[in-house]
């Protein structure tokens, strides 16, 4: 196993496997999250990921470009069913590692909510 995908089995796992009650509810403020890197996953109770992604500052990343489809989904699911897992970064890092992990980790999970998963190469 590469030194990336080891690391993307530990994000994975922290994602994937955190209790949902310790997952960050999701309010139309967002005020709660870290303005620092790192990978997201948009969590349901019981269906588990439903869309995955990394961001250089986790606070803007869900005040700018996620407020439509974080609403419509409060729309369709009770909002105590949906949280946010994160695992944020010290440092944004090489771009690149960071894409290569984050396409690892949609292939592995393949949220209903990403709409082009990466193909590995």
């Amino acid at each position: 196993m590469t030194d990336s995908q080891q690391q993307a089995k530990a994000i994975l796992d922290r994602l994937a496997f955190i209790p949902f009650e310790q997952c960050l509810a999701i309010d139309r403020q967002f005020d709660h999250l870290p303005a620092r890197p790192g990978i997201y996953a948009i969590r349901h109770r019981t269906e588990g990921v439903l869309y995955l992604g990394k961001t250089n500052d986790l606070g803007t990343r869900f005040n700018g470009g996620h407020k439509a489809f974080t609403w419509a989904w409060l729309d369709l699911y009770h909002p105590a069913d949906v949280g946010i897992a994160i695992v944020a970064l010290e440092r944004w890092g090489n771009p690149a590692l960071l894409s290569e992990l984050e396409a690892m980790l949609l292939r592995a999970t393949e949220p209903p909510y990403n709409v082009k998963i990466p193909r590995e190469s």
